[in-house]
């Protein structure tokens, strides 16, 4: 048996992926070239880290059932030793006890998180409700109410549905998105397939994982954006309208903005480009961030967010050499932004284990969440609210943190209702 480098830095890599850590992923696969080896990723089950480092840990416990004389332990005199446990020098008489490591790592529940979490700068309270669930806790549903859609060769990465209501599109590691057309009853044809070719003039230096897809207003056409650099668009029957070439690393993020024209994306680059969608042209590009841009959002038809792992929120307008307000006060890479049903309110997510509402009113935060204990990837508003076809409901902002443990996915979600506070 032998263990290459290049094998590890696959493994880690797609643990990273599947844990979520797109961005990260994006520079160890960079740093280690993944995708220079000749390892068939579509070969390679999901898990397959944790699965291997489990046998391990079994292989290690097996060995410390065994007394120095070669006699079996006792049941109850076998250690059972966790991921840490296995790589110590030290007697494991040595070490805290399980009990107590459980008891130190117990997650707050949202009555023990001190009052004062739960306030603004001013002192006003906000309504906070979490909900935490896990994989072994899960919803059964039965068989005949879910849909599985089976097609792509490889990770799938991102999903929307088209706002017809009646397509989900999908996209993929495997340089693919696919449009699956579904009933009321959930069945389903076999889907369109989106391949991503590689295009003249974008970098031939990465693959074309299909990284995220958005939507026009009507559902008529599709915007994909891809590790290549390259943002796609097609017709809602999987035509291949253009290729928007500009961008020199992988997209991580694009959005139509409400009436269609144009189309915002952000990259490792640095940078963030608005596209005139009628002639494939680079409207204007702006470079303010220092270090990859994680998200983007319209504000409205000429007004956009970006936000970049060098912890700060810009929104710029069209024509305007400079950001209209510049947003400061996470203390890590934001992960993702996204406005309120009426544009007034902007949210924000990041590493630092925080959420944050932001109004062009002021430069410094309204409200910073911090119900979560780890990294924070996306969020979500409530079509509730001013702006919305609900507006005496109130307004809820839902969060969400995953976990990957030996035993499954561990998701943390929380959302707070912002309804009722004056901003």
């Amino acid at each position: 048996m032998s263990i290459t480098s290049d094998e590890v830095n696959f493994l880690i890599y797609r643990y990273l992926l599947e844990s979520g850590f797109q961005h990260t992923a994006f520079t160890f696969g960079l740093e280690s070239h993944v995708h220079q080896t000749s390892i068939n990723g579509t070969l390679v089950p999901p898990g397959a880290l944790i699965t291997v480092m489990q046998k391990g840990l079994q292989y290690v416990e097996a060995e410390a059932s065994i007394a120095e004389d070669g006699s079996l332990l006792d049941e109850k005199d076998i250690p059972h030793l966790s991921l840490v446990d296995a790589v110590m020098h030290a007697p494991l008489s040595t070490r805290p006890s399980k009990t107590k490591m459980e008891s130190t790592a117990s997650l707050q529940t949202a009555s023990d998180v001190p009052e004062d979490t739960r306030k603004n700068d001013g002192g006003e309270p906000m309504d906070v409700e979490r909900h935490m669930s896990s994989a072994a806790a899960a919803v059964d549903f039965h068989p005949s109410k879910v849909s599985i859609l089976q097609g792509h060769q490889s990770e799938v990465f991102t999903c929307a549905w088209s706002p017809t209501g009646d397509t989900l599109v999908s996209g993929s590691g495997d340089s693919t998105a696919c449009l699956w057309k579904l009933t009321q009853d959930g069945s389903h044809d076999q889907p369109i397939v989106l391949p991503h070719e590689p295009v003249g003039g974008a970098s031939q230096e990465f693959s074309r994982d299909v990284t995220t897809v958005h939507w026009n207003l009507d559902g008529t056409l599709l915007a994909t954006g891809s590790y290549d650099g390259v943002a796609r668009l097609w017709t809602s029957e999987g035509e291949l309208k253009t290729s928007l070439v500009h961008h020199t690393g992988p997209i991580f993020a694009l959005k139509w903005n409400a009436k269609g024209n144009y189309i915002v994306t952000g990259g490792v680059d640095k940078t963030a480009v608005v596209w005139d969608v009628q002639s494939g042209e680079v409207k204007q590009q702006f470079s303010h961030h220092k270090a990859p841009t994680l998200d983007v959002d319209w504000q409205n038809n000429s007004s956009f967010a970006s936000c970049s792992t060098d912890k700060l929120i810009h929104v710029c307008r069209l024509g305007a050499d400079r950001p209209i307000r510049t947003f400061q006060g996470h203390k890590n890479g934001v992960n993702a932004i996204k406005w309120d049903p009426s544009a007034t309110l902007l949210a924000s997510c990041s590493d630092d284990h925080t959420a944050k509402i932001w109004s062009m009113k002021q430069e410094s935060w309204l409200h910073n969440l911090h119900e979560h204990s780890g990294d924070i990837y996306t969020l979500q508003w409530s079509p509730t609210g001013p702006g919305s076809s609900n507006p005496s409901a109130n307004l809820m902002l839902a969060t969400y943190v995953m976990f990957l443990t030996t035993n499954g996915n561990y998701v943390q979600a929380s959302h707070f209702i912002v309804g009722g506070v004056v901003l």
